[in-house]
């Protein structure tokens, strides 16, 4: 005997489902986060780990090496980046100079132009220092205990992306568990769409931070930056969290150049220069290299973005765009949710504009692994 709920009560389900959703990914983010990350991961390398395999490799091995591979390039820049920072702390005394004499001329200013008394110079870089010491034993508490999570994340990522790899044909059987034989063609296909949508949203990623890092850097050469190429390759590795990563890869070298050299106008410039590359990054840079790949509107990546940022933090700001990407394949899939794919897609996927040809190309040969496999299995 079927019975019918009501309109409003199956609403109400649906809510509380949504509550109880958002309560367990808060509750459970030690564990659900590198999960998340380690999925990316493993899709990521999913292709290169097979191809290892068709050479002979045992799959511990092959998935072992992909493993190795990540490390050692994410290695790389983290240690570049901390080298960078430890010597840029040697200009601290420069600061402070040139903050308090930017702070005599504010004074200067406001005193001519509205009649405010300055104040005591002394007090204002006493109480700035004051508050310094404050900011920097936060900060180094803080700091140790994000060490201490992010080694552990950074232990436990790998462990999680070598378990993703080697068990994937287990996982697999474990998919077609909840569909019919004749169903289960349908539900590859997705599972496919899915590890292209997130292979395309990666490796472009990387090529546009690629090319923005060398436009940034640049830029800040010319203006004679110190640092340039720390704050270029940061500004551009910011470019992960959208929309937002790269204002604050802006305001840190503008705030810098203006603590260094004392004149607003350096800061001026150096944000122009960011405003310039993101202008070139948003317009011509992504959609050329990335393309309709990762077809969400920007009111929905908007949302995604807050949303998640407000479940995980910034790990969740980092993950929102390619699992709504991931999200959408799965609406766009099951017939009944298809709408809710359409009000994610972006305008050009729904005029059916053509990808970035830098993506096309990448994505052929990075994804060529599967149509070779198709073929052998057919």
């Amino acid at each position: 005997m079927e019975i019918k709920l009501p309109q409003y009560f199956k609403f109400v389900i649906i809510i509380l489902g949504i509550i109880l959703l958002v309560w367990l990914l808060q509750a459970f983010k030690s564990v659900l986060v590198p999960l998340a990350f380690a999925l990316l991961f493993s899709l990521l390398l999913l292709p290169l780990a097979r191809d290892m395999e068709r050479f002979r490799i045992p799959r511990p091995l092959a998935i072992f090496f992909c493993i190795i591979l990540v490390v050692s390039v994410l290695g790389t820049v983290v240690w570049f980046l901390s080298m960078q920072l430890i010597s840029l702390t040697s200009e601290l005394d420069t600061i402070g100079q040139n903050m308090g004499d930017l702070v005599d001329k504010v004074q200067d200013y406001l005193y001519v132009k509205f009649g405010v008394e300055p104040s005591d110079r002394s007090v204002l870089i006493r109480n700035a220092i004051g508050s310094l010491q404050n900011i920097t034993t936060n900060f180094l508490g803080s700091t140790i205990s994000m060490t201490t999570g992010a080694l552990a994340a950074f232990t436990i990522i790998p462990i999680f992306v070598f378990c993703f790899l080697y068990y994937r044909d287990h996982l697999e059987q474990f998919l077609f568990k909840f569909v019919t034989k004749d169903r289960r063609g349908g539900l590859i296909q997705t599972v496919v769409t899915i590890q292209h949508v997130v292979q395309s949203y990666i490796s472009g990623l990387m090529i546009v931070i690629f090319i923005v890092a060398l436009l940034n850097s640049a830029g800040l050469l010319l203006l004679g930056v110190k640092y340039a190429v720390f704050f270029g390759v940061f500004a551009s590795i910011l470019t992960i969290i959208p929309y937002i990563g790269i204002l604050i890869g802006a305001f840190v070298p503008a705030l810098f150049t203006l603590a260094t050299t004392g004149h607003l106008i350096d800061a001026v410039l150096v944000v122009a220069v960011f405003m310039f590359v993101q202008f070139l990054e948003g317009n011509f840079i992504t959609p050329f290299v990335v393309g309709s790949k990762v077809s969400i509107n920007p009111f929905a990546a908007i949302v995604a973005l807050l949303i998640g940022g407000e479940i995980w933090g910034a790990a969740g700001m980092i993950l929102s765009i390619p699992f709504i990407a991931m999200l959408k394949v799965v609406f766009d899939a099951y017939p009944p949710l298809s709408p809710f794919g359409f009000l994610l897609a972006d305008i050009d996927e729904v005029n059916h504009k053509k990808p970035g040809r830098i993506s096309t190309w990448f994505n052929e040969v990075w994804n060529g692994i599967w149509h070779s496999n198709k073929k052998e299995n057919e």
